[in-house]
């Protein structure tokens, strides 16, 4: 008899059962009677949801990760280590986050709270603590201020490690029907050669919504969060290799101060939460035209290696993408890495609008590089945008225009004016087509102010 997968839930040992593996683990966790963990968006929105997952942190040593539950289907959890809000207090004595919530009044009417109070927990336990670790968690009661305060208390307050049981590590197959959890990627590719209608899995914060609100989904997904061959960093002179598992929290804390236009758009990309399980071949792997960190690729020339069960081959950037969220991914091909040159002798930034800035897309994202010769003049430009067509796009008659010219204010109105008029985005509830071309020019005229002084600019 196959026994069925478990998850280390509190401390104690739990059966996943033989149900359906694309619950999430917010429903699943009702279904226990564990309703300190609250529905609110369903999204990845909200924070409402946030329960904490025990996973390696940037050098490999098991740390407490906060997670939106709405997002995480339990066919990904066999072997995996949750908490909930339920598991902090010891009978009647509180647990330091909660208690410093209490006394800085940090909730009215409750709702929110468990999720404040899971951001808090997991950031304290990481050493983390600071504003954006609730980044993720909406509050419409108190004005955060009490929050605030509360987040303050704890940063003076040493780290309590919560009263766990001491259960044996659970299992970690089973029956799971639906799902496939490989441990390397030669099995990933196996499977996916023989059954090619299958869906990769990496951090579901795009294909989790889609699980939550009860879509079609395929007849079987392939996780790839275990494969340790999607999970390195390379870190060379010339070039930096990115694992298409890695997590964006991972490049956020690992490659700082790398990339500019890296360290400038990944605060805003989404929630820590988010941040915590979404991967960078993930965001590429959707093609989005509102992909955050797609420009920021497009603008570093970035290289994309690319594996299937058949061998591997690698694709420029610049040439991967073919129209709205299609690529040139075969459909028994698998993003492996990628490849980033380092290069010191560009400017970058990268800039993105939108209505919630840590937790909506994007109106208009734009990444600016440019290279300068001895003389001052352009000798390289690349300028990208997501938001403003069908996919992610360089503005590469802008970026011909530049060539050889001195950054003076007619040349900065005459690139900004060809930027409004190079695409032709759409009108929808977030924007307006002509406030989207309007955002193109005006970025490029902000990225120049802010690289360099007024003088050299100066008509």
């Amino acid at each position: 008899m196959t026994e069925l997968p478990e998850i280390l839930l509190n401390g104690q040992r739990h059966c996943l059962g033989a149900g359906d593996p694309s619950e999430s683990l917010l429903r699943w966790l009702k279904r226990q009677q564990l309703h300190g963990t609250k529905e609110g968006c369903a999204d990845g929105d909200c924070g409402a949801c946030t329960v904490a997952l025990r996973l390696p942190d940037v050098d490999g040593k098991p740390q407490w990760q906060a997670v939106n539950a709405c997002l995480l289907p339990v066919g990904c959890l066999p072997g995996r280590e949750v908490m909930t809000v339920e598991a902090l207090a010891v009978g009647e004595r509180l647990h330091p986050v909660q208690q410093a919530m209490v006394e800085c009044a940090g909730s009215q009417c409750g709702y929110c709270t468990p999720g404040f109070v899971m951001s808090l927990f997991a950031a304290q336990a990481a050493d983390q603590l600071d504003e954006a670790c609730f980044e993720g968690n909406l509050c419409r009661c108190t004005g955060y201020l009490p929050i605030r305060r509360a987040l303050e208390r704890l940063q003076d307050l040493p780290f309590q490690a919560p009263a766990l049981g001491t259960d044996a590590p659970c299992l970690e197959s089973g029956n799971a029907e639906g799902w496939s959890v490989p441990r390397d990627l030669a099995h990933a590719l196996a499977i996916k050669q023989a059954d090619p209608q299958a869906v990769w899995f990496a951090g579901g914060t795009d294909l989790g919504v889609v699980l939550s609100h009860g879509q079609s989904k395929p007849a079987r997904y392939i996780a790839l969060d275990r494969l340790p061959e999607l999970q390195q960093i390379e870190i060379g002179d010339q070039v930096v290799r990115i694992g298409a598992g890695v997590a964006l929290r991972t490049i956020e804390q690992r490659l700082t101060g790398m990339f500019a236009a890296i360290d400038q758009m990944l605060p805003w990309f989404a929630a820590r939460q988010v941040r915590n399980r979404a991967t960078l071949g993930g965001n590429l792997g959707t093609a989005s035209p509102i992909g955050d960190l797609l420009p920021v690729l497009l603008v570093l020339d970035a290289v994309v290696h690319v594996r299937s069960a058949a061998g591997s081959r690698d694709l420029a950037i610049d040439e991967f993408f073919t129209g709205y969220r299609q690529t040139q991914l075969r459909p028994d091909e698998l993003i492996e890495a990628v490849s980033i040159p380092r290069r010191n002798d560009w400017l970058s930034a990268a800039y993105k609008v939108a209505k919630r800035q840590t937790d909506d897309i994007s109106i208009v994202a734009a990444v600016f590089a440019l290279k300068l010769n001895a003389e001052r003049r352009v000798e390289a430009a690349r300028l990208a945008f997501g938001g403003v067509a069908a996919l992610p796009l360089r503005a590469k008659r802008a970026e011909a225009e530049l060539i050889g010219q001195r950054l003076d204010q007619t040349t900065i109105e005459a690139i900004a004016d060809t930027l409004r008029a190079e695409f032709t985005p759409l009108s929808d509830l977030r924007a307006g087509a002509d406030y989207r071309r309007a955002l193109c020019g005006n970025l490029f005229a902000k990225f120049i102010r802010e690289q360099f002084e007024p003088a050299e600019v100066a008509a």
